[in-house]
């Protein structure tokens, strides 16, 4: 049996591997394990056993991993930075979006005149949501296609394939909105099935998108797949009730949760700035980045709320100069009339 000799392990974590890796089902590798608590500083030799797990992370390690001269091992994760940054980007416009026109429909429904004349306007904006759905579709799936390197590996293709078919069910997503606009007999309904279906192919593809990943790349994308199924289930939601403010709201928010995330996991795995670099195979890194999505979240409310009441006050002031322009005018119409009958 092979025996891969590791150094000291002093915040628990794999050291690295030297030596050819190890093939047996039960890899048993000798550890030199620091005792602090020992007065006289003795190291003692201990035993360690990996599971399946542990050793592909070894494995993998040994195989598509650089050193330094400090020992420190930097992981090649795949992907890059743009490749996070430009989907989170579009999600965070989409999400502000349908976040705005959703308030302005509600608030314009409560005063009906307003709502009549404002309309026209929203069967515009919903059309030309489609189109910029539509556009920014075609920019993503063709940007994956313009940067992709002559000579990469089998695994960045698929993962690459991964990405346009998700492009591709959010461009049939903006087709439908198309043609809902277009067409009036179109079931509205279908718009927000396709969202949900669009939404639920996203989470599918992300929790499947971890092959050969490391601990916090895993931990990231399982986020990610989290929150998409959560947007998923509560625009089926919208497919039941029509013209829930609470529920549109609730999925503007977990939509721009994905943007800042996806932003967020870029900065993580990649660092275009070249500052802090996360330990990516530590677990603790995980319970901070669990905290950090909270802040990601709470983040998303304040923004959808500050919207809101922006938005709100927008409208109301918009409305109470209509009126009093409206009400000297009609006085005026009124006293001309009784000048007349006089």
């Amino acid at each position: 049996m092979p025996v891969s000799s590791l150094g000291c392990c002093k915040d628990n974590r794999l050291p690295s591997v030297s030596g050819p890796p190890a093939s047996n089902e039960e890899l048993v590798i000798k550890l030199h394990v620091f005792r602090p608590h020992d007065s006289r500083a003795i190291r003692t030799r201990g035993k360690l056993r990996l599971n399946f797990k542990e050793r592909n992370i070894l494995k993998h390690s040994k195989m598509n991993n650089s050193e330094d001269p400090t020992g420190q091992r930097h992981f090649k994760i795949p992907g890059d930075f743009q490749g996070h940054a430009l989907p989170g980007s579009f999600l965070i416009f989409l999400s502000l979006w349908w976040n705005s026109v959703n308030i302005l429909k509600y608030i314009c429904k409560k005063h009906k005149q307003t709502y009549l004349q404002s309309k026209a306007w929203i069967n515009r904006a919903e059309l030309l949501d489609g189109i910029i759905l539509t556009g920014m579709v075609l920019f993503g799936a063709i940007s994956l296609q313009i940067y992709a390197p002559v000579s990469e590996s089998q695994l960045m293709r698929v993962l690459r394939l991964h990405h346009t078919v998700i492009y591709i069910f959010f461009g049939l997503l903006g087709v439908t909105r198309i043609l809902s606009s277009i067409i009036s007999s179109f079931p509205i309904s279908l718009t927000k099935l396709a969202l949900s279906n669009a939404f639920l192919v996203q989470a599918f593809i992300m929790f499947n998108h971890t092959h050969g990943r490391v601990v916090v790349d895993i931990f990231l994308h399982k986020i990610l797949a989290l929150v998409t199924v959560l947007t998923s289930v509560v625009s089926f939601m919208e497919v039941l009730t029509k013209n829930n403010i609470t529920l549109e709201l609730l999925r503007s928010s977990l939509i721009l949760l994905q943007g800042t995330w996806l932003w967020h996991m870029g900065f993580v795995l990649y660092n275009p700035t070249g500052g802090f670099e996360w330990d990516l195979t530590d677990h603790h890194s995980n319970m901070l980045l669990t905290v950090h999505f909270c802040w990601h979240y709470a983040f998303a409310y304040i923004i959808i709320a500050v919207n809101y009441a922006v938005i709100t006050w927008f409208v109301k002031w918009r409305f109470r100069k209509f009126s009093s322009t409206q009400v000297p005018l009609l006085k005026n119409s009124g006293q001309e009339q009784e000048s007349e009958e006089m």
